[in-house]
């Protein structure tokens, strides 16, 4: 079932986001499915911690910017948008280099919210954090 409100392609939502924090964190949209919107992220001295490692608030930023944007896509934008209302993240592994991919799916795309789980990989497919984003549709004025 296609989730999305009116046709994507990847250029589209990789011009939305430029001078954006995700664009400054070099978040690229890689995929769109029938239900699902793929990103992936460089681990780079922009997105670690002291230690080396890949910030955990860097998780959370491409979470948010993976389900904003797909949330954004499943309404009407000239009457309506979405913002983020809360978001959980669970680290579940370290990563010092390369890439992560984040895949978001929905839960529920209600006519008031919307909940969507987004998990993080690394490179070697392994989960590095489990997110669950709720957004809230808005009403253009």
């Amino acid at each position: 079932m296609n989730i999305w409100h009116s046709q994507l392609n990847i250029e589209t939502i990789n011009s939305r986001n430029l001078d954006t924090m995700g664009h400054y964190l070099g978040i690229e949209f890689t995929e769109i499915g029938e239900d699902y919107l793929i990103a992936k992220m460089p681990i780079t001295a922009k997105n670690k911690q002291p230690i080396g490692i890949m910030h955990g608030g860097a998780s959370c930023v491409l979470a948010e910017t993976v389900g904003s944007n797909a949330a954004n896509f499943c309404v009407d934008l000239a009457k309506q948008y979405c913002v983020g209302l809360d978001i959980n993240t669970n680290h579940l592994r370290a990563v010092k280099t390369g890439y992560v991919t984040a895949i978001a799916k929905p839960f529920h795309l209600g006519k008031s919210t919307q909940v969507w789980g987004i998990d993080i990989f690394n490179e070697e497919k392994k989960l590095v954090s489990v997110n669950r984003l709720t957004m809230a549709i808005l009403n253009r004025k």
